[in-house]
């Protein structure tokens, strides 16, 4: 069984990796900027994954699917990614590079096995304290008024 794995950035915003049962990152999340929203990304993937159809944008004139899907596409560097799209659009998790469709494809059957029964392991929020510690993370949070870790 797989798991989502909140963590905080340096600059004490949370994401998530998803993560297979062998332990193997499958996908990760964009930058959030509160746990709130992050645990909606994990929402939004456990319940767009398995219905998102594949679209294959490396081929000539491929096939645009609707929303929730997976684009695989080609990057800068020649590997093949994808990224899954949620009903509304936005892109909810993208993967590491591949060298091949066939590891592409298995990592987005792995998202859609794994992501339906992952459990969610949330920060250990001291972590998160300790970030408000840092110089860059101080300056940002001095601006906010009544700020408070969230539980």
């Amino acid at each position: 069984m797989g798991k989502f794995v909140v963590k905080y950035t340096p600059s004490g915003q949370p994401r998530f990796t998803l993560k297979a049962g062998n332990g193997q990152v499958i996908a990760t999340s964009q930058v959030y900027k509160t746990l709130a929203t992050c645990k909606a990304g994990i929402n939004s993937i456990i319940s767009n994954a398995p219905a998102a159809e594949i679209e294959d944008q490396t081929v000539e004139n491929f096939e645009a699917k609707k929303n929730p899907k997976f684009e695989i596409y080609t990057d800068k560097a020649g590997e093949i990614r994808f990224r899954l799209k949620a009903k509304n659009g936005q892109i909810i998790a993208s993967s590491e590079g591949y060298k091949s469709m066939k590891s592409c494809l298995n990592g987005i059957e792995s998202v859609k096995k794994n992501a339906p029964d992952a459990e969610i392991e949330l920060p250990d929020m001291s972590s998160a304290a300790a970030n408000l510690e840092k110089p860059a993370v101080k300056k940002r949070v001095n601006k906010l008024k009544n700020y408070e870790v969230a539980k």
